[in-house]
């Protein structure tokens, strides 16, 4: 499985805190350093201060939705080829275009699946 280079993180930003615990479970299990973030704001902050390898986000939060977050990571220097993985609830027919289509990198559904999970975060680090 690919790993993130030494040095780099996985941000995860999620408002769910049992969803940012599982997924930080998860992903500590198979070897990645995952930091989290409770909202877009903190979690554009950390992607500032940070060497990150690949950002996962959740497009529906209260304050700002991954679409924005998105758009804010894509015009910062530091963030701007960094990979963006959705990680959403949003599943209807066109959503995972549309995310797509955004900027993301790639486009995981939930209720998160924790057999598949490492391997869907390590196709899009590729």
């Amino acid at each position: 499985m690919d790993r993130i280079p030494p040095g780099k993180a996985i941000l995860y930003i999620e408002d769910d805190p049992a969803n940012r615990i599982l997924v930080r479970r998860v992903l500590e299990a198979e070897g990645y350093r995952v930091l989290e973030a409770e909202n877009g704001l903190q979690g554009l902050e950390i992607a500032q201060s940070e060497q990150l390898g690949a950002i996962l986000v959740d497009i529906h939060m209260p304050d700002m939705d991954g679409f924005e977050v998105m758009t804010q990571l894509r015009s910062m220097p530091m963030t701007a080829s960094v990979p963006v993985i959705a990680l959403t609830a949003m599943v209807m027919k066109g959503d995972r275009e549309r995310t797509l289509e955004a900027g993301c990198s790639g486009y995981i559904e939930k209720p998160i699946d924790v057999d598949l999970l490492p391997a869907q975060v390590a196709s899009v680090l590729r």
